[in-house]
Order: C-alpha cells, then structure tokens, then sequence
C-alpha cells in the first residue's frame, strides 16, 4: 500500500512538472513558425548563367497529381517577386522564347492525406507536370535532382501545403537531351500562401543562396 501511495506521489509531481514545461512552439508568430530550404547543384558556378525566364503561371500539385496551372493574387506577387530578386542579383530577364540560360518554375503543392512528404520527391513525375516545350526544349527530359543533395522530409497529419521553386539549367540542356534542375527551394509554414509574404518569401531563399549570382 505504502509502495503505491509513493508511486501515486512520483507520477503527481511528474505530470505537475512536465504541464509546467515551456512549448517552444506555443508563441511563434507566424513568420517565426515558416521553415525555407534550399538546395542546389554544388558543381556548378552560377555566375557562368547570364540571363533567366520566370514561368509565367504557377503548377498546383495535388496528392501528387498535377491539378493544372494557376495564377493567383500570390501566385503572381512571387513571379515578380522572384524576377526582381534575380535582377537584383545580376541576372537579366528574357523572354522564353530567347532561350534563357535558367528557367524557374515556381509550385504550390499539397498533401492531404496522414504519412511522409519528402521534397523533391514531386520531381518523380515533373515531366507530367511541366511540359519541356514550355522551355523550348521538346522531346527533352527532366534529370532527377537527387544527384546533387538529400531529399528532405516531412511529417504530416492534416492539409499541408508548400510553395517550391525550382531553378533549370537551360543552358547545357542540349547536352544529353536533358533538363537539369540547378536550385531548388521550399517553405511551409503558417501564412505561406499569403499574398504579403511572397517578398518575405523570396528573400528567405535569397539569403540562403549567396552563390546565386551573376558576377559583373
């Protein structure tokens, strides 16, 4: 009886304790609880890239399916966006059609059902999802980019939603008949789709790519 008494008394102060614990997550604000990451192709010098193209539309991949194209009030903030940032780093803004040395594809991609999301797993069916001839490049194929880094993954229970960027290496596609992704970047997070916060966006990734530049 005494054995369980004390027992009883050790779980008491053990469940008082862990409800005093501070949950690091509890006060975030929204900006605060927003994760980027980026990667990218160590191999390569970007300053060799000179000018670039921005697609003009935004992929919707749903469960893994791509739901079509879309251009959003967001949607268009971080095309510009994302062409103000390039310019700012050195890089001219061509048109498509004058054979730009990279090409980005901006994607905002959701997952609904409980299991693991790994990014950039959604590149397993990238050829489905942006036709080459956009670039183009048709009849080319889409290079699978775990060659220059890890994937990374997530852990999802309910509607998870990311914004992803990937950066194509039009320059050196006629070799090998194939498109090769350059860069690539990923945020999730609260808020991440909201229109204000596609500057904000952006330049989270620009900060974390110093390379991603054009040298005079």
């Amino acid at each position: 009886m005494k054995n369980r008494w004390i027992a009883g008394v050790v779980g008491i102060v053990a469940l008082a304790f862990t409800g005093c614990q501070k949950d690091p997550l509890k006060n975030l604000t929204a900006s605060e609880s927003r994760i980027y990451i980026t990667n990218r192709d160590s191999s390569l010098d970007f300053s060799s890239f000179k000018t670039f193209s921005v697609a003009d539309s935004v992929l919707v991949i749903q469960d893994g399916q791509g739901g079509g194209k879309a251009l959003t009030d967001y949607d268009a903030a971080m095309v510009s966006a994302l062409k103000a940032a390039l310019v700012k780093r050195g890089f001219q803004e061509v048109d498509r059609s004058a054979s730009p040395d990279l090409g980005f594809n901006i994607s905002r991609v959701y997952s609904t059902s409980t299991g693991v999301i790994s990014y950039p797993s959604y590149w397993r069916d990238y050829g489905s999802y942006y036709d080459p001839y956009y670039w183009g490049y048709g009849g080319y194929s889409y290079y699978d980019p775990s060659y220059y880094g890890p994937s990374y993954y997530d852990v999802y229970q309910v509607t998870e939603g990311a914004l992803t960027i990937d950066g194509l290496n039009l320059k050196d596609a006629k070799t090998g008949n194939t498109i090769r992704p350059v860069w690539s970047a990923v945020a999730r997070g609260t808020s991440v789709f909201n229109t204000g916060n596609s500057n904000s966006e952006v330049q989270s990734f620009i900060d974390q790519s110093p390379y991603l530049v054009k040298n005079n």
